[in-house]
């Protein structure tokens, strides 16, 4: 299994999922600062479900593709989950959180 890849699933579906959760107006403004457009939050929604589209992709890499769709339903139940109790919580963690992974892979990647 390859680790690397793995964690970029992880990493494309938490944002995945944080992309649907800001197509909501409720969450729009509870994460995002008041001065961002609200016209890019049409933009989350598609942009959300092709990150899912992606960590499909991934799972599908690491797994065989009978067990990367159940991998992938993990994927997102788990990043779903953290996701869910980070809201109340850290809302700001919660934004922050998919850059953060994605920098830490791209890292890890490198070296």
């Amino acid at each position: 299994m390859n680790g690397s890849a793995l964690f970029a699933g992880i990493v494309l579906a938490y944002a995945g999922m944080l992309g649907l959760c800001l197509a909501k107006e409720r969450h729009w403004k509870q994460l995002v600062n008041p001065r961002v457009p609200m016209s890019l939050r049409q933009l989350c929604a598609p942009v959300g479900c092709a990150l899912l589209g992606l960590a499909v992709y991934v799972a599908a890499t690491v797994w065989p593709s009978g067990m990367a769709v159940v991998a992938w339903f993990g994927l997102i139940s788990l990043t779903g989950f953290a996701l869910l109790m980070l809201l109340p919580y850290a809302p700001r963690l919660a934004v922050s959180l998919p850059l953060a992974g994605g920098l830490i892979w791209a890292v890890s990647a490198l070296i």
